[in-house]
């Protein structure tokens, strides 16, 4: 669901033509959520309370039902913007802190689960733990962060070694081998949706996709410095400056590494990425699933993409034994080692050179960090000031040893109470789907069976994993934080490498307990749900269930759904890429689909940047049907008896107040032209704004034709 990757619901798809309005109606539902329901007594979309000022740090008060009244602007029509009448007034007064490249509710929620964490870890590193536990460990890897007078001392010196052997480099056999060395599992293209790499390649070391009782090493684009190609790529002002600058942040950081030169080295790596950018697949190719599943023989290498020592380079990464790998994007693979054949070594050894500074900045004196952020946060992100220490320090020791903090998180701060509401609420939301299935008129009867064959094997993670993740093999010195890094760095891609050949582990978790996230796994058919999320605005034991339907119920839904979206659909019940559909079905599903992308095609965040809907195609596909199978989950669990009317609002109200309230965000332009550009999510307000597709938000709102937001009912897209 997460951050704003392609399984995050936090971060992240008017009017359809008449052609798209024809096609979705022959896909058109008859499930009872899109029946007439008989109006609920009570007075539509009533006044909220005054609102009062609050700042990014306040936490908003759900009142005596679970949502932020104040926050809301009752003079808004919700049929005009559904989103400002939820969140007009926390929008008006909330400035976004200047650490930060964008503010909402999941920030708030990460926040609050920083400050925890740091208080567990704290209370390890004062514990007096036993040499080598793991709470020792966490203590260690903290504290030695922290120690900003010890970093200063040692200068370069931590980072010497590496930028010496890069140097020692003569032959394109050790260039291979120098870049092989580099290689980390720092992608994860299904279940977390991160599919960049600024190593040559990234490695994913996952189940396969042609039989997901085996591991796979799947190999995909990287090598840039930059978040997209087409930031290298794009002729526009904006893009023109931050290329300059891009080039002189290289600059700086050969410099401040007393590496001479550094000008003319910077013009000359920056031209040797954007030769790799030009290679590079689209965002939109590198999610098509039928076009990434390309399993190419270990010995083919060579001639399929000549010009890289592969020998040299799987040699030195560990990978000398695999037999056979997944090339995800092998245009761009053969492009990147084309490039390693035929541009100068001693570029390739600049190149290198430079990526080591960048990664080793945190760990580094002050001048390496300030360097860093003035370019990676406020060029490219638009955060005014950097993060305090603490905070970064806790994103350090979790990237580190996360599931080692998550023990000790559940420990504290997960009830056994909020794991079993989260629960029930799963299997009413679960329930919900099954009988939309049941329903659809367009789907045939052997794919309806097809579905719930593969709803029935549906894995659910709730708070956290059933075991925990060994660290007794990850070496921590206090006092070392460079070199900690670089050892938690190897730890975990020696923990990746370690599961080839073995028995593929169904129950792994892909996110720690305390990150504010939830995600889907096609090839586990798996959702997870960390224990930091199960909190307001998305969940409050003491909230109306309508809120909590709506707001976690929302992201369960999300999550089930992307199992069957663009990309899930195309996965079976083993979680096999595989096709369980008639042609006629898959052709009425890909109708409505494209439907969506047209609908999100046509809104415009920025003046010169639309939301590109296939890119975003599966997340708006989990939101509009998430939100309907939680709907009709909170129906179920009312166990047929009447929604309460609460302080004016009906039952259907306040689930979509509760719906529309987590979506709250704010962004720096920067940013919000980054996940316009490279996230599968589209920004909060057009999330929020999926409403206008379902039929139940138009009873509710009284929404009317000539308002912003109305469609007709046959240009409302129906999806499950």
């Amino acid at each position: 669901m997460t951050s704003q990757n392609r399984r995050i619901p936090g971060a992240a798809r008017v009017v359809l033509t008449a052609s798209a309005s024809a096609l979705l109606a022959a896909c058109a539902t008859s499930a009872p959520m899109d029946k007439p329901a008989a109006p609920e007594q009570v007075k539509p979309a009533p006044a909220a309370p005054p609102a009062a000022a609050q700042a990014p740090s306040a936490k908003p008060t759900y009142g005596t039902f679970g949502v932020d009244t104040a926050g809301m602007s009752p003079a808004v029509a919700p049929g005009d913007s559904f989103y400002r009448y939820v969140n007009g007034t926390w929008l008006e007064k909330t400035e976004i802190p200047a650490d930060r490249s964008s503010y909402g509710m999941f920030t708030r929620l990460a926040e609050e689960a920083s400050r925890r964490t740091r208080s567990l870890i704290e209370e390890a590193t004062g514990a007096n733990a036993p040499e080598g536990s793991e709470v020792r460990k966490l203590g260690d890897l903290f504290a030695s962060y922290m120690d900003e007078a010890g970093i200063e001392a040692k200068g370069l010196a931590p980072l010497k070694p590496e930028l010496d052997r890069i140097a020692a480099i003569n032959t394109r056999k050790e260039l291979a081998a120098a870049l092989g060395e580099t290689l980390r599992a720092d992608v994860d293209a299904l279940n977390t949706g991160d599919v960049t790499s600024d190593r040559l390649f990234g490695l994913w070391v996952t189940e396969d996709l042609n039989e997901p009782s085996r591991y796979a090493a799947y190999l995909l684009q990287g090598g840039l410095g930059l978040p997209d190609r087409d930031y290298y790529l794009v002729d526009n002002a904006r893009f023109n400056e931050v290329r300059q600058k891009y080039q002189q942040h290289i600059a700086a950081m050969l410099g401040l590494a007393g590496i001479p030169d550094a000008e003319a080295k910077a013009r000359r790596i920056f031209e040797l990425e954007r030769n790799i950018a030009r290679v590079h697949w689209t965002q939109v190719d590198t999610q098509d699933v039928a076009k990434v599943n390309n399993p190419w023989p270990r010995s083919e290498l060579s001639n399929r993409a000549p010009g890289l020592d592969w020998e040299a380079y799987l040699g030195a990464a560990g990978l000398g034994q695999q037999r056979e790998f997944i090339i995800w994007q092998p245009s761009a693979l053969t492009g990147i080692a084309k490039l390693v054949g035929s541009e100068p070594v001693q570029t390739w050894k600049d190149y290198l050179a430079f990526h080591a500074i960048a990664r080793g900045a945190p760990f580094l004196p002050k001048a390496f960090v300030d360097e860093s952020f003035a370019f990676n946060g406020r060029v490219l992100s638009g955060a005014q000031q950097l993060r305090e220490r603490w905070k970064r320090g806790v994103d350090v020791t979790g990237e580190a040893m996360g599931e080692a903090i998550g023990k000790l998180y559940v420990e504290k701060y997960f009830p056994p109470e909020a794991k079993a509401e989260a629960d029930k609420m799963v299997r009413n939301i679960v329930t919900a789907l099954g009988q939309r299935i049941d329903a659809l008129a367009w789907m045939s009867p052997e794919t309806k069976a097809r579905a719930k064959e593969k709803l029935g094997t549906l894995q659910v993670g709730i708070g956290h994993p059933e075991k925990w993740r060994d660290y007794s093999g990850l070496e921590i010195v206090r006092g070392d934080a460079y070199g900690n890094a670089q050892r938690a760095s190897r730890f975990e891609y020696q923990r990746n490498l370690a599961k080839l050949g073995k028995p593929v582990d169904r129950s792994e978790w892909f996110m720690p307990p305390q990150l504010v996230n939830a995600l889907n796994s096609p090839q586990q058919n798996s959702i997870i749900f960390p224990a930091a999320i199960l909190q307001p605005p998305f969940f409050d034991a003491s909230a109306d269930p309508a809120v909590n339907y709506g707001g976690i119920g929302s992201v369960i839904g999300h999550e089930i759904v992307h199992s069957f979206d663009d990309v899930g659909a195309q996965f079976d019940a083993r979680g096999k890429l595989a096709n369980w559909w008639t042609k006629e079905d898959a052709e009425k599903f890909k109708a409505a689909g494209q439907a969506l992308v047209a609908q999100y095609n046509a809104y415009r965040p920025l003046p010169d940047l639309a939301i590109n809907g296939e890119l975003t195609l599966g997340e708006n596909i989990a939101d509009i049907a998430g939100v309907a199978i939680a709907l009709d989950g909170y129906r179920l669990s009312l166990g047929g008896k009447p929604a309460p009317v609460l302080e004016g609002f009906s039952g259907k109200q306040r689930f979509f107040l509760g719906f529309g309230q987590i979506w709250r965000n704010k962004y720096r332009e920067p940013t919000l032209r980054r996940i316009l550009l490279t996230d599968g999510h589209s920004p909060g307000e057009f999330r929020a704004s999926t409403v206008r597709n379902i039929d139940a938000w138009y009873q509710a709102f009284e929404a009317k034709p000539g308002q912003t937001l109305y469609l007709t009912p046959e240009q409302r897209v129906r999806i499950w």
